[in-house]
């Protein structure tokens, strides 16, 4: 039942923020911000709170930096808006999985731009040993080729032929 409560509380913590972070905060670094997640301590002591910025007006480090300027007033807005008796503290984290996951689109995609460019251009025909006339029949028997395999070590040949 707690692990449900917890995860109430994140995604409330979520959507709270992000409103404070779009239409209070005034620090011109932290600009648009998504919050991507949000994780509670077990205690709710702490909340780590996952964030990309959206247009990179500024360089993720700053506006980290912008938002911890903004984390007590975030914290006690939070606190009001929530009816929560201890409004947990904030830490900013710069969610890289947004970057990761672009990086590696852009791999797939050369990856498959390099298979493409491989297969249209011509091949050379790779020597391919010649089918002699013998084998041709012995191949349409299942794989057996020559007399010695179709003996099949028991005298007269073949059970299946007689």
């Amino acid at each position: 039942m707690a692990h449900g409560r917890t995860q109430r509380i994140e995604s409330e913590i979520q959507r709270v923020l992000a409103a404070l972070i779009a239409r209070e905060v005034k620090d011109p670094r932290v600009g648009n911000v998504t919050v991507t997640a949000v994780r509670v301590a077990p205690d709710m002591g702490s909340a780590r709170v996952f964030f990309t910025p959206f247009a990179a007006l500024h360089p993720p480090a700053q506006v980290r930096e912008g938002l911890s300027r903004a984390a007590g007033f975030l914290r006690g807005e939070l606190g009001r808006r929530l009816g929560l008796r201890h409004a947990p503290r904030l830490e900013f984290v710069f969610d890289e999985s947004v970057e990761n996951a672009a990086r590696l689109t852009r791999l797939i995609d050369s990856a498959v731009a390099g298979d493409r460019e491989h297969s249209a251009t011509p091949a050379t025909p790779a020597a391919t040993p010649a089918t002699t006339p013998a084998a041709a029949p012995a191949e349409a028997e299942g794989g057996r080729a020559g007399p010695a395999a179709q003996h099949s070590g028991t005298p007269g040949g073949d059970p299946s032929r007689r």
